[in-house]
C-alpha cells in the first residue's frame, strides 16, 4: 500500500497581485496531485499566502489601506488565480489566520525551550547591528551586495541596529548537512543539492527571528515587543495548516505518516533547504522526504518586469487560451525544474501545433466518423489491422515512461512522451486512412481502426489529465466514458471501450486560434555586425559540465571553472562572479567554445569561453539539456 502523498508550494507574498511566476509551481503541485490521485494514492495539497512584515505594511500604506484589509483583497486575487487555473488545493492557509498565528507561537515555544547538544539555548537575544534589505526581509553581509547595492532590488539596505532573537542556526549546520549527503532529505534536482551542500560547506550565521521595529508581524509569546514575520513564521506554515498544535491526528497522517515534498523556486533554497530543517530538528519534528527547486525564468528572453510591461496575470492567459491550454503552455516551455524561457511571442503557435492540430484534431477526425460511418456508436476491434500491434505496444510503453517521468518530477517529459503518443494515433489513422477503407466497401476495417484510435485517445485523456483535466473530461464525455474510468490502472490495458458505446462530437476540443501577423520593419544593419558565414563555421561550440569553480583573487568579476568537455578537463576564466556565486556553478552544464587560443587573465591560463546573454544588468548563461552529456556537439 503506498503511503499518503503531502505535497506543498511555497506560500506567496501578498505584497502585489499574482503573476504566472506564482502560476508556474501552483500549476505543477496541482499536477502532480492529480497523478498521484490517478494512481490510487491519497494526497492532501496546500498552497497559501504570507502576509507579514515591512513590505506589506507599505504596500497597505501606499494603496491607503490598513494592512489586514490589503491582504484580504490579494488573497482575494490569490484564489481567484487559481480558480480559474483549475488548480484544486485541499486547504489555503494564510498567515494572518487564527489558527496559524496560534499553531506558530505553539512552536516558537518549543524551540524557546529547546537546548543544543551542548546545551545551549536554541532561541537567544542579542542586539544586532546590520544592513537589511525591507524588499528582501532579509539582513545582508557585505558579501552580498553588488555596487553597495541589494542585487535583487537595486537599492541600498539599512544600517539598523536592535535587539533581536536568534536562531541558533550553527549547531544544526552539521546535522542538516549530513541528512542532504546521505540522502535523508532528497534535494532536486542534484545541481542544486551541490548548491545546498556549497552553501553549507563555508559556514551561515545564525539568523534573526524578530524585529522589535516590525510591527506588522506575530507577537513573539515570551516577549510581546518583538513581532516575527516572513521566513520562520512563513516556514511553519507547513506544519500549521496540517494540524500542527491543534489536530494531532491530522497532523501525525500528513506530516509524520506520509511522503512530504515541497515544491519552491531555487530563489528561496537557503531557507527550505537549511532553515527549515534546521527548525524542525531543533522541534524535534521529522523532515520533508524530498524539496525540488525549479528553476528561473524569463519572458521571450527578458526578465519579468512591470517596468517593461512583460509581467503576465494568470486571468489573462486563461482569457486567450482558456485553462487548460495556459496550463499546458505554461509547463511545456522548458524542461521543469531548469531555468528556462517562456516564450509568449510563440504561445498561438505551440497551441495550434500541439493542441489544436495535434490533439484535438485527432479527437475531432475519430468522433466525426465514427458518428456519420457508425451512427455514432463506437465500431468493434480488429487484430487484423495492418500496424495494430505497434500501436498496442507503444501504448503500453507510452503509459509506463509517463508514470516514471511524474513520479521523479519530470513533469514536462510526462506531458510530451503524452504527446509523442497523440502524434503516433495520427501517423496511424492516417496511414490506415478509414475514410478510404468505408469508400472501398471494408466498413469492418475502418471500424477497426477508429476503435483503436478511439482506445489511444482514452489512454492519452488519461495520461494528460493531470495537465489538461477539464479538457480530459471532456474528451472522456466525448467517447461515453465517466471519470470512474479515469485512472492510471486502466491506461495500463488496451480493449477496455465496449464496442457500441455512443459518441458525440459538436465542436473542437481545441478550437485553432488566429495568429496575429505583425508587420516586420526592416532592420537596421551596422558594418560590425555583419558576419562571413565561413568563419563562423569555424567556432566549434561543446557542451561542459563544472566541475569547481573558485573566484579569482582580486579581481571582483572573476571566476575560475575547471571544467570536463568530455575528451579533456580544462580550465576557463569567465566573467560572470556578479552574477553566478560559485555554488550556482558547480554541477552546471555550459556551452563553451573549444578551439579558442588559450589567453591568460590575471595570470590565470584560460582555455576557452563561455556562452553568455546580457542585457542591461541583466546576465544569463546559455545551458543546454541537462540529460546532454560533456563534449556533445552545438550545432
Amino acid at each position: 500500500m503506498q503511503k499518503p502523498f503531502y505535497i506543498t508550494t511555497p506560500i506567496y507574498y501578498v505584497n502585489d497581485r499574482p503573476h504566472i511566476g506564482h502560476s508556474y509551481t501552483t500549476v505543477a503541485a496541482d499536477l502532480m496531485t492529480r497523478f498521484h490521485r490517478l494512481n490510487g494514492r491519497e494526497v492532501f495539497f496546500l498552497t497559501g499566502t504570507d502576509e507579514h512584515g515591512t513590505k506589506i505594511a507599505e504596500a497597505a500604506e501606499a494603496a491607503g489601506m490598513e494592512p489586514q484589509a490589503f491582504c484580504d483583497e490579494i488573497v482575494s486575487q490569490f484564489k481567484k488565480a487559481w480558480e480559474i487555473l483549475s488548480i484544486e488545493y485541499d486547504d489555503f492557509i494564510r498567515t494572518t489566520d487564527d489558527r496559524h498565528i496560534k499553531a506558530f507561537q505553539k512552536l516558537l515555544m518549543i524551540l524557546k525551550g529547546a537546548r543544543t547538544d551542548d546545551g545551549k539555548d536554541v532561541i537567544y537575544s542579542d542586539i544586532y547591528e546590520g544592513l537589511y534589505c525591507t524588499g528582501c526581509e532579509k539582513f545582508l553581509t557585505e558579501k552580498e551586495l553588488v555596487d553597495g547595492v541589494c542585487p535583487d532590488h537595486q537599492k541600498p539596505p539599512q544600517i539598523l541596529k536592535e535587539k533581536n532573537y536568534f536562531f541558533r542556526l550553527n549547531a544544526y549546520i552539521d546535522k542538516v548537512r549530513d541528512l542532504i549527503e546521505t540522502n535523508e532529505l532528497v534535494i532536486l534536482p542534484e545541481e542544486r543539492r551541490r548548491e545546498v551542500l556549497g552553501l553549507l560547506k563555508h559556514g551561515l550565521p545564525d539568523f534573526s527571528i524578530s524585529r522589535e521595529r516590525v510591527k506588522w508581524g506575530i507577537p513573539l509569546p515570551f516577549d510581546p515587543s518583538q513581532h516575527t514575520y516572513v521566513w520562520i513564521d512563513a516556514l511553519s506554515n507547513y506544519i500549521t495548516g496540517i494540524g500542527f498544535g491543534d489536530n494531532q491526528d491530522h497532523f501525525d497522517k500528513w506530516w509524520r505518516e506520509s511522503e512530504v515534498v515541497h515544491f519552491i523556486g531555487k530563489d528561496i533554497l537557503k531557507f527550505h533547504c537549511i532553515f527549515w530543517p534546521a527548525m524542525l530538528l531543533a522541534a524535534k519534528l521529522p523532515l520533508p522526504a524530498q524539496i525540488f527547486l525549479h528553476g528561473y525564468f524569463t519572458i521571450d528572453g527578458v526578465k519579468m518586469s512591470k517596468s517593461l510591461g512583460n509581467v503576465i496575470p494568470p486571468d489573462e492567459l486563461v482569457d486567450q487560451f482558456g485553462s487548460d491550454a495556459s496550463r499546458y503552455l505554461l509547463l511545456t516551455q522548458y524542461p521543469f525544474g531548469m531555468d528556462g524561457d517562456i516564450k509568449k511571442s510563440q504561445f498561438i503557435k505551440k497551441y495550434n501545433s500541439d493542441l489544436a492540430n495535434d490533439l484535438g484534431n485527432l479527437v475531432s477526425r475519430v468522433a466525426k466518423m465514427i458518428m456519420s460511418n457508425f451512427d455514432g456508436n463506437l465500431p468493434g476491434p480488429s487484430n487484423e489491422i495492418e500496424g495494430i500491434r505497434d500501436v498496442i505496444n507503444q501504448s503500453e510503453k507510452a503509459v509506463e515512461t509517463t508514470v516514471e517521468h511524474y513520479i521523479n518530477f519530470r513533469l514536462t517529459q510526462a506531458i510530451e512522451e503524452a504527446m509523442n503518443l497523440v502524434r503516433m494515433a495520427n501517423r496511424f489513422f492516417d496511414t490506415n486512412a478509414p475514410w478510404k477503407l468505408v469508400k472501398e466497401g471494408k466498413k469492418k476495417e475502418a471500424g477497426g481502426v477508429l476503435y483503436a484510435c478511439a482506445e489511444v485517445i482514452r489512454i492519452i485523456a488519461i495520461l494528460l489529465y493531470p495537465a489538461i483535466p477539464n479538457k480530459a473530461r471532456e474528451i472522456f464525455t466525448i467517447f461515453g466514458l465517466g471519470m470512474d474510468n479515469m485512472n492510471i490502472d486502466q491506461a495500463r490495458t488496451f480493449f477496455e471501450f465496449k464496442p457500441g458505446m455512443k459518441i458525440n462530437i459538436s465542436e473542437s476540443v481545441f478550437p485553432r486560434l488566429k495568429e496575429t501577423k505583425k508587420e516586420k520593419k526592416p532592420a537596421q544593419k551596422d558594418e560590425d555586425d555583419l558576419l562571413d558565414i565561413s568563419e563562423f563555421g569555424k567556432v566549434k561550440l561543446v557542451v561542459a559540465e563544472v566541475l569547481e569553480v573558485e573566484k579569482v583573487e582580486g579581481a571582483d568579476k572573476l571566476l575560475k571553472l575547471q571544467i570536463d568537455i568530455g575528451s579533456e578537463k580544462r580550465q576557463i576564466v569567465a566573467g560572470i562572479a556578479q552574477h553566478y556565486s560559485p555554488e550556482q556553478m558547480v554541477g552546471k552544464k555550459i556551452v563553451v567554445v573549444k578551439n579558442l587560443k588559450p589567453a591568460t587573465i590575471r595570470g590565470i591560463e584560460s582555455k576557452g569561453m563561455l556562452l553568455a546573454a546580457k542585457k542591461g544588468k541583466q546576465l544569463c548563461i546559455v545551458m543546454p539539456e541537462s540529460d546532454l552529456p560533456p563534449g556533445a556537439m552545438i550545432s
